[in-house]
C-alpha cells in the first residue's frame, strides 16, 4: 500500500505537498482541477516499469498505454522543459526487507520503504531525458535504517555516484572509473555489482518498485458496452483491462475463488459474490454466465432487473449494470496487495445506486481469501455527493457488517488557482463530519435554493400587484 505521495512540477501541479494515503484514498474535485493528474502520475511510473525499453527514463505512453501524457515539455508543469520532474512516495512492504554487509557487521530490516528522484532534461541542442537524482530509504516503522542514492555528477560526460548511510560501501580494486546512467527512473546503473563488493543489495530495491507497481490496475470512466456473446479460452487476465474489456474473462477465470467480506461472514464463490454486490446496488435480482455449449468458447451474461420475470442479456438492460460490472468485478479480482485505482466509478448510476457503492468499497477493504487480509488499496476519482453522504454514515457508524474508521479513508478536494491546481484534505472525525467542508464543495445547491425562494417570492409579490390593480 502506497501510505504517502508528493509531487513538483507535473501539469498542473507545482507543488501538491505531502499527501497521505489510505486503504480508501478519494479524490474531488472541480473539472480540470488536476485531480485526474495525481492518478495519471501513478499510471505513467507503471507503463514505464512495464516497458521492454530499459532506455527510457519514463514513458510518458502513447495509445496503447493506459495513460498518454504526450512529450516531457507537456507533461511538466507550465510547459517549461527546463523545470525538473521530482516526487517522493512511501509504500508498505509485502514482507519485511533485510540487509546484511557480508563485509562488516552492519544489519538492518525494513518494512516500508521511501523512494524520491528527479528527473529533468540534459544538454542544449539536443536536450535528453535523464535522471539527476534517485533515493531509496529503507523503514523500520517510521524510523530511517538504510539509504541509497545514485547522483549525477556535473561534468560533460554524465557520471554517477552511488551513496549509502549509514552503509559503508567498498569499491572493488581496479575499479576506480565512475558509474554510468541508471536505467529507467529507478534501476541502479548495472556496473555496481562489478565495481563494489557489498552492494549486490540494491537490486533488491528496484525489485521492490516494480512489484509494487506492478500490483497497480486502472480502470477508466468509460467501460466497454456489454456484449450479447462474450469468448473465453480459459486464460487468467490480470485485471478485467483499462475499460472493462476483460471483465467476463476475469469472472469465469476467477470461478473456483472463495471470498469473504468480513471474518464473521460465509465466504463466497466468486461469481456469488459478484451477483450480491449487483444486488445491493439494487440493480439486478438475478445474475447469471452461461456457456452456449459444451464445444465452445462463448458464454452469455444474463441477468434479470428489479420487478422484471425474465433472464435478458446485458444490453437488453440499463447501461449502467455493463458500466458498474467491471468496478465490481476488478476490486475483487484483483490480488492481494493490489493497488486499485478507478476513474468516476458511479458513472450511469442512479443516485442510490452511486450511495451503496461506499458499501462495496468497504466489504473490498474487509475483505478475505483463504483465511487472510486481502489487503486491497483503492484510490477513487468522483464527483459524487451521495457516495460521500454514505461513506459518512458509515464512518459514524463503524458497526461489523461496515468496519470502516476515519483513520482509513483519505479524502482530497482538488481546485485550480488558474496558474496551478491546489489540494485541500478533507478531514473527517469519528462521526464521520468533514470538519473543513471546502466552500462550494458540490455547487451552492444553497445557494440555488435562496434564489429560488426569491424568485418565487418576487412572482408572488407581483401577481398579488396585479390582483390589486385589477380590483374594481
Amino acid at each position: 500500500m502506497i501510505t504517502s505521495l508528493q509531487l513538483t512540477n507535473f501539469k498542473g501541479w507545482k507543488h501538491t505537498g505531502p499527501i497521505r494515503m489510505a486503504p480508501l484514498t478519494v479524490l474531488f474535485g472541480t473539472n480540470s482541477s488536476g485531480k485526474s493528474s495525481l492518478g495519471q502520475f501513478l499510471l505513467m511510473l507503471k507503463q514505464t516499469v512495464d516497458s521492454s525499453d530499459r532506455k527510457l527514463v519514463i514513458n510518458p505512453g502513447d495509445g496503447n498505454t493506459p495513460v498518454n501524457l504526450g512529450s516531457f515539455e507537456e507533461l511538466i508543469h507550465g510547459r517549461n522543459a527546463s523545470r525538473k520532474l521530482e516526487f517522493c512516495f512511501t509504500w508498505e512492504l509485502p514482507e519485511p526487507l533485510n540487509v546484511r554487509d557480508p563485509r562488516s557487521k552492519f544489519r538492518c530490516t525494513g518494512d516500508r520503504m521511501q523512494f524520491l528522484a528527479e528527473v529533468g532534461t540534459i544538454g542544449e541542442k539536443h536536450a535528453a531525458l535523464a535522471v539527476h537524482r534517485f533515493e531509496y530509504g529503507l523503514m523500520n516503522g517510521r524510523q530511517d535504517v538504510l539509504r541509497v542514492s545514485v547522483v549525477r555528477q556535473d561534468s560533460a560526460k554524465g557520471e554517477y555516484k552511488l551513496e549509502a548511510s549509514p552503509y559503508v560501501l567498498i569499491r572493488k580494486t581496479g575499479r576506480g572509473w565512475a558509474l554510468g546512467a541508471p536505467t529507467k527512473f529507478y534501476r541502479f546503473p548495472d556496473q555496481i555489482p562489478a565495481y563494489y563488493q557489498n552492494a549486490d543489495f540494491v537490486q533488491d530495491f528496484s525489485l521492490q518498485i516494480e512489484e509494487l507497481f506492478r500490483s497497480v490496475s486502472y480502470l477508466g470512466p468509460l467501460r466497454n458496452k456489454g456484449e450479447r456473446l462474450y469468448n473465453w479460452g480459459g486464460g487468467e487476465p490480470e485485471s478485467v483491462g483499462d475499460s472493462g474489456e476483460n471483465t467476463i474473462s476475469a469472472l469465469l477465470a476467477a470461478k473456483d475463488r472463495r471470498i469473504n467480506t468480513a471474518k464473521s461472514k460465509t465466504k463466497k464463490a466468486f461469481q456469488q459474490l459478484v451477483a450480491e454486490q449487483l444486488q445491493q446496488l439494487e440493480l439486478i435480482d438475478e445474475f447469471d454466465i452461461r456457456q452456449i455449449s459444451s464445444h465452445r468458447k462463448e458464454y452469455e451474461v444474463k441477468v434479470r432487473t428489479p420487478g422484471s420475470l425474465q433472464l435478458v442479456d446485458i444490453p437488453d438492460v440499463g447501461f449502467g449494470i455493463s458500466q458498474v460490472l467491471p468496478v465490481v468485478v476488478q476490486c475483487f479480482y484483483a490480488p492481494p496487495g493490489a493497488i486499485v485505482f478507478i476513474e468516476q466509478p458511479e458513472l450511469h448510476l442512479h443516485p442510490r445506486a452511486q450511495a451503496h457503492l461506499a458499501d462495496l468499497f468497504i466489504d473490498v477493504l474487509a475483505s478475505r481469501e483463504r483465511g487472510i487480509d486481502r489487503k486491497i488499496q483503492l484510490v477513487i476519482e468522483t464527483h459524487s455527493e451521495h457516495f460521500l453522504y454514505r461513506l459518512q454514515r458509515r464512518i459514524a457508524e463503524a458497526s461489523a457488517d461496515h468496519p470502516i474508521n476515519a483513520d482509513q479513508v483519505a479524502a482530497y478536494f482538488a481546485h485550480s488557482t488558474g496558474t496551478e491546481s491546489k489540494l485541500d484534505p478533507l478531514e473527517f472525525n469519528s462521526d464521520g463530519d468533514i470538519l473543513n467542508w471546502p466552500e462550494n464543495f458540490f455547487g451552492d445547491g444553497m445557494g440555488d435554493l435562496i434564489e429560488k425562494s426569491k424568485a418565487a417570492a418576487r412572482r408572488h409579490q407581483h401577481q398579488h400587484k396585479r390582483k390589486q390593480a385589477e380590483a374594481p
